[in-house]
């Protein structure tokens, strides 16, 4: 009896073990915590030390991600809120609450906002020469080159809309610019309504640089906003306006297309894409000096109630305030230009299958160039020896070199195929149209696998030499985008191993074909192999630390979010094993907690370029097993994508990935924010050691 008890014993204590790890206190919730991430974005537009436009291009960020944040996170809420759904979140937030949370941050958070355009950023600006001026500031020379300018640019291309019954309140884009405006009078038709709506087209610039002898000076504009409200007499002749207001509606842009039930997912994304424009509203954003009837009847037009109502003291849409930054021309008030250097196998003119043969090579971006992988793409579409081109793509951005390359191996006759992602978030109609162009050329191209993304950034370069053929790979942590290949920091594997190349080869099978799944020599690749062995890692280092052995667990990602993944980084921190965690944006984990996570560390790092790049490492018994890839730790990347996460195994590149990579990272003073149990970020402080601020310290690292 007395051993049976204490079996029940231990089997009770297992079970309380187990359950204590589910507790809801133990996790951060993802919406907030992206908040979180906004929030530190924000604080860098509201930091002294960054150059005055870039702080602009800070609050433009804020601007954008929070505009995405409620297409897609908010909208998804409200979904579920309507169909009264279960919490899918592990810290049991019921979407009810979650709402109101959100609301309540959300308005936090725009009223800092508006308060560092208003106080901070705009006189700083205007301190040096860079106005943005109000209706009240134009003397009359400025207001009559505007007033003509009005009639001449965008008085033609304006439809305004008398509200009627022949004429109901328009449904309005997604983000769109709009005027609700209040009149008096009678119309050459004898209607009164006295309400009108103008939607304002996006052909027509937000900013109007005003000519410099007008100004007297350089660098004064006028928001169109400010055009608009000024000329609004010319829009409504003969009426008396005594109310003219701006608004933007943000709505659900959240594309859904049942794969299983559509034969042509081009064509079916393809019909979906107007409908983003005009989805279900979710969130009003208003002027502040807008009346509360003409609120009101806004919140009911659109079904919203008064904690989705934003009211904002400036433009509704601050991310087009950013041009400013590009309008001007101030190197002194951005951040230094840089130059990627290059390494000595891949100068400017090297061949990058000449260097790869020689041994694997890593870059480091945006600190050394992306050219070698431009270069690579395009030597390999005139060389006759190469016989086939696959990759995947993800986001390439307009006019990309790397597409040009692959139309012009397919026009030469070289077997070129492309796994085009179409459902990359708000790039679905840029792929779409690049899909076309590719098959137009002659590629072949695929989509993917149904209900799986492909996530999975990977080239491969099939050559014939001598009475062989040779595989040429290139692996990455970012998208084959030139654009963002300067401003994301993200690592690149080039590599010509034999079985590295087999194993991109099977994973392009299986993208592309049917079959079972395949083994592979080193990949791990996500949905089959990757979490599960992440997991081993996890375990073997808890193992090695109740052993009384060092252990310990880095990781470099974008987001960390999958339950089992965070509950195996708790077991490892009772176990001793230190874990170190960089996380730019979403981290659902609570360090610091007594008893469950109190050697787990996490900090963000925001700066000149977004941290991009995801490695992972585990100290195996002094082997220092190290991972280069494309996926975070979410649900989403490790059992609904396609990921890959590739072994570094070469020495010296090995000892580069956890310098550069994470080391560095974890000693950062400058632009690191610490993690608190509670979900709040402290700014990590130099207290008074020597700044150490990782980005620069990689691009002194790196220059030529």
């Amino acid at each position: 009896m007395s051993t049976n008890k204490n079996q029940s014993t231990a089997t009770n204590l297992v079970s309380l073990h187990k359950r204590a790890l589910d507790d809801f206190d133990l996790y951060l919730n993802r919406e907030l915590s992206s908040l979180q991430f906004n929030a530190r974005v924000l604080q860098l537009a509201q930091d002294p030390s960054v150059p005055l436009l870039e702080r602009l291009r800070y609050l433009s960020i804020f601007s954008s991600n929070l505009d995405e944040f409620f297409e897609v996170r908010v909208a998804g809420l409200k979904e579920r809120e309507q169909l009264d759904l279960a919490s899918p979140y592990p810290d049991g937030s019921h979407p009810t609450e979650l709402l109101r949370k959100i609301s309540d941050e959300t308005h936090a958070l725009i009223e800092q906002q508006y308060r560092t355009l208003n106080k901070e950023l705009l006189p700083a600006l205007a301190a040096e020469g860079i106005r943005l001026l109000r209706r009240d500031e134009l003397d009359k020379a400025q207001s009559e080159w505007l007033r003509r300018y009005f009639q001449r640019e965008v008085l033609p291309v304006l439809s305004p809309i008398g509200l009627d019954p022949a004429h109901p309140f328009p449904i309005v884009q997604n983000k769109g610019l709009n005027f609700v405006v209040k009149m008096s009078g009678h119309d050459a038709y004898d209607r009164d309504s006295g309400l009108a709506i103008i939607p304002v087209p996006r052909c027509l610039p937000r900013l109007i640089h005003l000519p410099a002898k007008l100004a007297n000076a350089e660098h004064h504009f006028v928001m169109l906003s400010s055009l608009i409200h000024g000329n609004v007499d010319l829009i409504f002749p003969g009426m008396e306006v005594y109310g003219c207001h701006q608004f933007r509606i943000t709505r659900n842009s959240d594309m859904w297309v049942d794969e299983d039930e559509v034969d042509d997912l081009l064509s079916a994304l393809k019909g979906e894409l107007h409908g983003r424009n005009y989805g279900r509203a979710v969130r009003l954003e208003v002027a502040d000096n807008c009346e509360k009837e003409t609120q009101n009847f806004l919140l009911d037009q659109h079904n919203l109630t008064e904690s989705e109502m934003y009211q904002v003291k400036g433009p509704v849409n601050l991310h087009r305030v950013s041009a400013l930054a590009d309008f001007v021309d101030r190197p002194d008030l951005k951040f230094a230009p840089t130059t990627p250097s290059f390494q000595d196998r891949l100068g400017p003119k090297a061949d990058p299958m000449a260097a790869m043969v020689e041994g694997p090579v890593l870059l480091h971006h945006p600190y050394e160039s992306y050219a070698p992988v431009v270069s690579l793409i395009a030597r390999a579409s005139n060389d006759p020896k190469v016989l086939a081109i696959k990759i995947t793509l993800y986001r390439t951005g307009d006019d990309s070199p790397i597409v040009d390359s692959l139309i012009n191996a397919a026009r030469n006759g070289k077997e070129v195929t492309v796994v085009v992602e179409l459902r990359a978030r708000f790039d679905e109609a840029a792929n779409i149209r690049l899909a076309t162009k590719l098959q137009e050329a002659g590629a072949t191209v695929a989509y993917g696998v149904v209900g799986r993304k492909c996530h999975a950034k990977m080239l491969l370069i099939v050559r014939r030499e001598g009475r062989s053929l040779r595989r040429y790979v290139h692996l990455a942590t970012g998208n084959y985008h030139t654009g963002t290949s300067r401003l994301y920091t993200d690592f690149s594997l080039l590599s010509a191993e034999p079985e590295i190349g087999e194993d991109v080869h099977n994973m392009f099978m299986q993208l592309t074909s049917l079959g079972e799944v395949m083994p592979m020599h080193r990949l791990l690749h996500a949905p089959f192999t990757l979490k599960s062995t992440l997991l081993e890692l996890i375990e073997a280092e808890i193992e090695a630390a109740k052993a009384g052995k060092k252990a310990h667990i880095k990781a470099k990602l974008n987001s960390l979010s999958e339950p089992k993944m965070i509950q195996a980084l708790y077991r490892a921190s009772q176990a001793g094993v230190h874990v170190s965690l960089v996380v730019r944006g979403i981290c659902c984990l609570k360090p610091g907690i007594p008893g469950v996570s109190e050697n787990i560390h996490v900090r963000s790092i925001l700066g000149r370029f977004l941290e991009h790049s995801r490695v992972y490492n585990f100290h195996a018994n002094g082997q220092e097993l190290v991972f280069i890839s494309s996926a975070d730790w979410m649900d989403r990347n490790l059992l609904r994508r396609v990921e890959f996460a590739s072994p570094i195994v070469e020495p010296k590149i090995k000892a580069r990935v956890i310098h550069e990579g994470l080391d560095q990272a974890f000693t950062d003073n400058v632009n690191a924010w610490v993690l608190q149990s509670d979900g709040s970020y402290n700014r990590a402080s130099s207290n008074n050691e020597k700044a150490h601020h990782v980005q620069q310290f990689l691009l002194d690292l790196h220059s030529d």
